[in-house]
């Protein structure tokens, strides 16, 4: 279990192999707010913090993360 804070928003959320899931959007209490299918405004705007969540944004729970990197946020294997 990792734990994510605002300094996660921006990243890219990846899975065991690598595979890029989405942007993450914004961070709450531990759950990262995941955009499956960003532009390059919410790219943007993620890594300033300036996204909030939208309702078809993925949360994932932070028991969910085996890393945190400086660029992306990767599942543990058995999600």
């Amino acid at each position: 279990m990792s734990t994510l804070t605002s300094e996660d928003e921006g990243k890219v959320l990846v899975d065991a192999a690598g595979e890029k899931l989405g942007l993450v959007k914004s961070v709450e209490q531990n759950v990262a707010y995941v955009d499956p299918d960003p532009g390059i405004t919410d790219a943007i705007m993620a890594v300033f913090g300036r996204e909030d969540a939208d309702t078809d944004d993925l949360a994932v729970e932070g028991e969910y993360i085996e890393t945190v990197s400086e660029g992306e946020i990767r599942l543990r294997e058995n999600v």
